[in-house]
């Protein structure tokens, strides 16, 4: 196949020359390196001289495919940011990418010209994140810590990110949940700068310019809210732009993505919770939700000019979407684009490694088991289809999975034919050939359930009666309280473990704190939080180039998280590894996922590496500071000279 290559000569000519395309694919072939270097940047798309190209084109036998155009085609490199060339001193204390604070030496200070400008103390990134930590601590309001931490991120990247990577337990719930959600509450009253993009449908037919406005083009990830669903606090428009923003935060922190390589960004097509249109800080559309065709649009709009802007291997995960767009957009847009659902797919995944390693504990297949589920919005539905996919590769069949699977929502249990209505086609899959039922403690003692999950945001849905009845109809009853935040939880642990005579193999969507049982043990509930599984899906997609995600890749996944909980872990009660693994989780998740790509050649990524590990963490952000000077060389004595005259 031959392409023809066109450049405009300073005549306004149009030059042209063949080029071979067999002999240039040969070459990426033959490269040394998985990935190739990235593409000039191109020229404006408004400028004159491409504007005679144009023009020229018109009526001859060349089109104008404007709709093809791409600013990024193929793989990059393994992106490293800034050109240092470009920045002066001043630069890089203003961006938070390259800015040490204290950490500069005397050396880099007086070199780069910022001599004076910081104390004569030169602290260590250790001493930094002992101050961090001993700062933090002074705060007792969760929103002040989440200020605190947000504030550490817009000035100082890589001691953010060490703080957060070597603290998981502690800054976790302040980067994420619970405290986002707070946070996503009182987003006019605590933000502070620009982070991340807000695409509103008043900038529909111009998505792409505004993309163009973000000041990175290397962009691998991007996290998309519309913040009609924000955890279970429901609409909150555009202060939902938190959850992108401590998503992506996490993507670096937990897997080790590139900060300048990901992009949060909220669609504010307004909101239709009258506080927030009410409220003076409110920082979105003062409008009620558009919905329709005119939605529709501006979704489709904004996908095409993410791939324009960043190629068709940008990772686009959907969060906190409603339920009727979140299904919908998942099934339009999976296999066309590189995107994944984390509300249906990641809490899947994780809940079901949560199941998959709770099988231990119970010595059952999952396939012999009996689930009920408070809930039938798309977390839950989304771990209901894994759990179907999951003992469907233990031998059983659709129709078998499906019967074992009891679903409730606001209307009861989910039936065929139910009188009451509210089904869709992704519940009438679960739809149970019984007569209606109304409760859950109902279809609890209807179901006899070995497994109860809530996923419905109902705080306390899990009454002592109920749990009682779990554990009189198992030995080891599989409590899983997914909801956040917190108050949304459907029981505590302590309720779990005390209503079931501390029997409950229990899992948390949010931390609850350590249980100690009559006998004296400690028991630590463990927290089935997206973050296990979220960043190393993100790791190896991006690593492998993976376009078409798959539900396969998402078993995979939970598969991996269940294979790292240590027989430790299930005697202290815990269903999941500790936080503090959670990066080496990342990494081994990454891996299966990496390998398995290429087996089923869905990876886009050539030629595939031959120690997979190695080459993830080769891709990975590293948090420790570099030299701010360039290296110094010497050239040889021999290099030519000119004689003197």
């Amino acid at each position: 196949m031959e392409f023809l290559a066109r450049k405009v000569k300073s005549n306004g000519e149009i030059d042209t020359r063949h080029m071979n395309g067999s002999s240039q694919v040969e070459k990426n072939k033959r490269s040394d390196s998985a990935m190739s270097p990235p593409p000039p940047a191109q020229h404006d798309k408004s400028g004159a001289t491409l504007g005679v190209l144009k023009q020229s084109l018109v009526g001859s036998e060349w089109k104008c495919t404007r709709g093809m155009e791409r600013d990024r085609i193929g793989m990059w490199g393994t992106g490293e940011g800034e050109a240092l060339s470009k920045l002066s001193g001043l630069d890089r204390l203003r961006h938070p990418g390259l800015n040490k604070g204290m950490a500069f030496t005397i050396e880099e200070r007086q070199t780069l010209g910022i001599h004076g400008l910081l104390p004569a103390r030169v602290k260590t990134q250790d001493e930094q994140v002992q101050m961090c930590k001993l700062s933090i601590d002074r705060y007792e309001d969760p929103l002040n810590k989440y200020i605190y931490l947000m504030g550490l991120l817009d000035r100082n990247e890589h001691l953010f990110f060490r703080l957060v990577a070597e603290n998981v337990a502690e800054m976790m719930p302040i980067v994420y949940t619970p405290t986002v959600g707070l946070a996503c509450q009182k987003f006019g009253l605590v933000y502070r700068r620009p982070r991340g993009l807000f695409i509103t449908i008043h900038d529909k037919g111009h998505v792409y310019d505004v993309l163009k406005n973000w000041p990175e083009t290397d962009v691998r990830a991007i996290v998309v809210t519309d913040g009609e669903r924000i955890l279970g606090l429901g609409d909150l428009g555009a202060c939902g732009m938190g959850i992108p923003i401590g998503k992506l935060a996490l993507y670096t922190a937990l897997a080790g993505i590139k900060p300048h390589q990901c992009l949060p960004i909220t669609l504010d097509v307004g909101t239709n919770t009258q506080t927030m249109l009410d409220d003076p800080l409110y920082i979105g559309l003062r409008q009620r939700r558009v919905r329709g065709m005119e939605y529709d649009e501006f979704i489709d709009e904004f996908m095409d000019a993410v791939v324009r802007r960043f190629g068709q291997n940008c990772l686009i995960q959907f969060e906190d979407f409603a339920n009727a767009n979140a299904f919908r957009l998942l099934a339009k847009y999976r296999g066309k684009y590189c995107t994944f659902n984390d509300d249906i797919q990641g809490t899947a995944a994780v809940a079901v490694a949560g199941l998959v390693a709770s099988l231990r504990i119970t010595k059952k297949k999952l396939s012999e088991n009996t689930i009920v589920f408070q809930g039938a919005g798309e977390a839950a539905l989304g771990i209901a289809e894994l759990c179907v996919m999951a003992m469907k590769t233990e031998g059983t069949s659709d129709e078998d999975a499906r019967r074992r699977i009891f679903m409730v929502d606001s209307k009861g249990l989910i039936v065929k034919n139910r009188p009451e209505g509210g089904l869709n086609e992704h519940k009438e899959k679960f739809a149970q050939a019984r007569p209606p039922v109304k409760t859950l403690a109902e279809v609890v003692d209807i179901a006899k359930p070995s497994v109860l999950i809530g996923a419905a945001a109902i705080g306390g849905a899990f009454t002592a009666a109920i749990l009682r009845k779990m554990a009189e109809f198992n030995e080891r009853p599989v409590i899983f309280a997914l909801s956040n935040p917190t108050s949304k939880a459907e029981c505590t642990a302590i309720e779990a473990y005390s209503n079931t005579d501390e029997r409950a193999v229990f899992a948390s969507g949010s931390p609850f704190p350590e249980y100690r049982t009559k006998s004296g043990a400690v028991l630590k509930p463990g927290q089935g939080n997206n973050s296990y599984i979220f960043p190393g899906l993100a790791l190896g997609i991006i690593s492998a180039g993976i376009i078409d995600i798959t539900e396969d890749f998402m078993l995979l996944a939970a598969e991996a998280l269940s294979e790292i909980v240590t027989d430790e872990d299930l005697a202290q009660g815990s269903l999941y590894p500790p936080l503090t693994e959670i990066q080496n989780c990342s990494v081994k998740i990454a891996k299966k996922l990496v390998e398995h790509a290429y087996k089923c050649n869905k990876a886009s990524v050539q030629p595939q590496p031959a120690d997979t590990e190695a080459f993830i963490r080769a891709q990975m952000y590293d948090d420790r500071y570099t030299n701010a000077l360039p290296q110094v060389y010497a050239w040889p004595e021999s290099s030519p000279r000119v004689d003197m005259l």
